[in-house]
This record gives C-alpha cells, structure tokens and sequence, in this order.
C-alpha cells in the first residue's frame, strides 16, 4: 500500500463515509485511492467551500466533518472555515496537501507552513513524516477532535508521503501524553450546586452549545420540569429546549428577549451549563454581569472557568454526566414570586411586529415554519437574517440550527447547507442567507447542483449589508458608507444560470405559497424575497451597555 491508501484505509476505520474537498496536483495519489475507496468525494468550487461544508455535517449528525485541501493556497483557503469551527467547538479532521518533505521550509511552488498559521485556531496538528505512522495519526486525530471540548485536528500530508509504499503500518495504538478528557465533576461541588438551586428564590439556568454537543437535552429537561426551572440561551445554545416550552424565555444577550436579559440580570442563582459567557451576551462587562447571582459554571474545558465571569461553584466536567449525578440530589425551588415576575416581563415586553402587510423578515420565518416541517435544519448566514431566525424561529431539537456563532463568517451558509444536505439527505434544508452573504461563496450553487443536493435557499434581499447599515443609521446619524450592494444581480437568473429554480417574491401575500411550492419541489430552489433596507433587527443591546438596557423594548 502506499501512503494515500494507507491514509484512506484509517479513514474508513473512523467511520468516515463523506469527505469535502478539492484537488491540487500534491494530492494526486490521493485521489486516485479514493477511486477505490468506499469514501465519497464532493466536490466543492472553492477551499472555503469544502471546509464549511464539513462543519455543517458535523453540526447536524454529531460526526466529525473532513474536508480536503491541496498545498499553498489551497491549505490557506481553508483558514476563515477552521477559526470558525474552533470558536464554535465543531469536530473536524482538516486534510492538507504538502509539498514533498524535501522541499519544506525552502519557499518551493505551493508551499505554505499551514501547521504552524493555523497553531491558534487548532486543537492539534501533524505533519506525517513517515507514511506508516499514518493510522495513528488519524485515530489520534479523530480522538482528539471528538472528545473534550470539541474542535478541528489538522493533518499535513506531504506528497512524498502520500506516494511512499508501507509494507507493514505501524500499530494504531494512541500515544497521546498530557491530554485529559474530563468526565464526572467533582461531587462536592455536585451537592453544592444541588443545595444552591434549593435555596435559590430566583434562578435561571443559561444554557449554551456544550448541552447539545453533550446530548445532554435530556437531563436538562429533567432539571427544568423537576424544578420549574426557567431557562434562557445562547445563540449555539438554541434547541436544548424546545422553544414552545413554558419555561424557555428565549434567547439572551445583544439581540435576545427582553425578558431573557431581564431574568440573567435579576437572577440570585445563574446555571451556566456548557457556556463560554461571550460578549455578545456580557456585553463586555464579565464584572458587571449578573452581580446579584450565585453563578454555577459547569463546562468540559477547565479555561473557560473563570475566564471572564467568577464562578463561585466551578464543575468542570461533561454537562450530561453532572446532571446526571445532580438529579437524585434536587429538591425544587421556592419561586412561584419569581415566576410572576417572569410572566409580568413576558406579557409587557413580547417580541414583535409591525403587520402592516409589507413583506417582513418575520412573514418568512413564520411560513417557512409553517411550510418546511417541524424536522426542517436551519442554516443561515451571517447578519440580520441570522437575528431574526434567532428570535423567531420555533426550534424544537437539538441541531436544527446550523449558523457560524463566534466568528460571524458571512458565506458560511451556503455550504454549511451543502454539508448538512449530504449528512441528512432525508430532511428539508433550509437556508436562509442575506445578498451580502450568499455572493461571498456563491459558487457553492454549482455543488448543489453538481451532487443534486434539494436545498432551499431563502434569500432576504435588501441590497445592503444590513446590520451594518442598521448600525449606521442608530449609532452614525445615518451616514452610510460602503454599505449599498447596487450591482447585485438578478438571482433568479443567476440561480437558472445554475439549474436551479429561481423564485422572486415581493409581495407578503406569495410568500407562503411561494415557499408551499418550493418544499414540494424535488430539487433545489433559490427564493428571492425582496424587503426593504430599513428593516432592524430589535430588541438590541447597544455595546458596552448592560444588557438590560435595551433599544426596541
């Protein structure tokens, strides 16, 4: 065997069944392997396409996404897409293309130190020096990569290595030194955490990516309804609790509900399950935030304790296993005070909007929840799409949300969506993207139809970037600058252009049965809703401000 079948052959032992990529010319022995692997190739129209595509695999079916790149440029194509999936903590396997061992560090043609540019934003990297170590770098890799605090592994492969014949591979034993994966948390600060939500009169538990990526949606629905319990999110946080359950009061933070920052603010018991307490819901203020709350921070990475809100009972430790343990400790709060108080914030401060028969952000959302299925993904973009979908969307599971959170990469939607179609085939896709976004990757359509992908792609059309607009005209007087997309094109041609169907909608009365015809339709369909720019996204929390002081209330 040589190094490419080796490689492939330790794929297929992780499980591997869909790697995204594109080709160069130190992967040819490569993809010559994979004509004879059970593994399927898609290919995509640009690096940044392959690498996002197996982040939204890995979002929706919980398997570590792989994507493939060639050496130089090709490998650097891929950085914005790994930063992304290591802000979200998305398990990922990265397959670079290298030139021949030979060569490195001497400047030769496509060459570029991808290990050492992407050391920031990786949980680990290799570069294989030896074709017979491959199968346990990849069972290392795949490891590494799943456990813990979820993130991207890169694997460097030089061309040599790729071509180099193995007569005997090494074992695959791991041989990992210093890397702990924690699992139970300490049972003190269990039994502390138990007497705490006992003696609470105004709890809340702040809920984060870690419960879904510890499918630990169970337990927490346990703690919720043994202890009416209310509960509020984070954007990667959304559907750990149905939306339409009593106890969710939405998602907190710059653009949250006004009754989910009220309640974070007031709270005298703050449960931060699997959350990295990010700005956009401190606002910057990790000193000012909740300060009349005994906070309890449970996370499976000790470096987010303490990091930018004290704890005062700190668990680190998988969040499924902690409330697990914590269960048979509970005895229900008091807080039936606390609860009217909830319900008093909720009837005087409901999300909302203007129905005045103009074609509105929320119109879309409430058909497409209508239309799409209660099982529907969601992908969005990167804007005021992404808000909208945030506040108004009823999610009803764990994963049907799909979206870039800590690094807010516009053009990741397109082929999260391409991935998320291949990893579940069977479900209505459901992109919603903004005309600033889809034009950063919108080659991808070639894929969708390359690969006969049905996504369907709901394109709010404003002919701005509109959240930076919507900054402009609260924060700079309306002096907008660089912010008009005059030249979009028609992307309904664009879309035929591609043999896609093309929908243009411009009215609020079409757009149900516009979206109706489209999820019958067997193949993919680009939709393009034409809203006006002056559309905001509100409630908002201007930046540096605490949370409850709010535009929009």
């Amino acid at each position: 065997m040589n190094g490419a079948e080796v490689l492939l052959e330790a794929l297929e032992q992780e499980e591997v069944e869909d790697i995204f990529g594109y080709p160069g010319a130190v992967l040819l022995a490569l993809l010559d392997a994979l004509l004879r692997s059970k593994i399927r190739h898609i290919l995509v129209r640009h690096e940044q396409g392959a690498v996002h595509a197996a982040d939204g695999y890995a979002r929706v079916n919980s398997k570590v996404g792989v994507c493939l790149a060639t050496s130089g440029p090709g490998a650097t194509n891929l950085v914005t897409g790994i930063a992304n999936a290591y802000m979200d903590s998305i398990p990922m396997v990265i397959l670079t293309g290298q030139v021949s061992t030979e060569l490195l560090g001497t400047d030769s043609f496509q060459e570029a130190d991808i290990t050492g540019i992407t050391i920031p934003i990786t949980k680990h990297s290799y570069i294989v020096k030896d074709a017979a170590q491959l199968p346990r770098i990849v069972k290392e890799a795949f490891y590494l990569a799943r456990t813990g605090r979820p993130g991207p592994v890169l694997i460097d492969l030089p061309k040599d290595i790729l071509n180099q014949e193995v007569k005997k591979t090494a074992s695959s034993k791991m041989t990992l030194k210093n890397y702990k994966v924690f699992g139970k948390g300490n049972t003190g600060q269990i039994e502390e955490f138990a007497k705490s939500i006992a003696n609470s009169l105004k709890p809340v538990i702040y809920g984060g990516g870690g419960i879904i990526w510890a499918g630990a949606t169970g337990p927490l629905r346990n703690l919720v309804e043994k202890c009416n319990l209310p509960v509020v999110s984070t954007l990667m946080g959304l559907g750990c609790l149905p939306s339409d359950h009593p106890n969710f009061l939405g998602m907190a933070g710059m653009h949250g509900t006004v009754t989910a920052n009220y309640a974070l603010d007031d709270c005298d018991l703050l449960i931060a399950l699997g959350v990295r307490f990010d700005d956009r819901v401190t606002s910057g203020l990790g000193n000012k935030f909740a300060t009349k709350a005994k906070i309890v921070h449970i996370d499976i990475d000790p470096a987010e304790i303490g990091k930018v809100v004290r704890a005062n009972v700190p668990i680190v430790g998988d969040v499924y296993l902690v409330l697990e343990e914590l269960v048979s400790r509970l005895v229900p709060p008091k807080i039936t005070q606390w609860w009217e108080q909830i319900h008093s914030w909720q009837k005087s401060y409901p999300l909302r909007y203007e129905q005045d028969g103009r074609l509105s952000p929320q119109i879309i959302l409430e058909s497409i929840a209508e239309t799409a299925g209660d099982d529907a993904v969601i992908v969005t973009d990167v804007g005021q799409h992404q808000m909208w979908v945030a506040q108004c969307y009823p999610f009803k599971y764990p994963r049907q949300l799909v979206t870039s959170g800590g690094l807010g990469t516009m053009g990741f939607g397109l082929p999260a969506a391409v991935g998320a179609q291949v990893a579940q085939p069977e479900k209505n896709i459901v992109l919603i993207t903004g005309d600033g976004s889809l034009q950063m990757t919108i080659q991808e359509l070639a894929t969708i139809v390359q690969h006969q992908l049905p996504v369907k792609i709901v394109l709010m059309n404003n002919g701005v970037l509109g959240l930076v607009r919507q900054w402009q005209k609260m924060f700079y007087d309306e002096r907008f600058s660089e912010i008009q997309l005059h030249a979009n094109p028609d992307f309904v041609k664009v879309a035929e252009a591609y043999g896609i169907k093309g929908i243009r909608v411009t009215s609020a009365q079409d757009v149900k049965p516009c979206l109706t015809k489209a999820m019958a339709y067997p193949g993919p369909v680009l939709m393009d809703f034409v809203i006006s720019p002056d559309e905001v996204v509100l409630p908002m929390v201007v930046p540096g401000n605490a949370i409850t002081d709010m535009l929009g209330r």
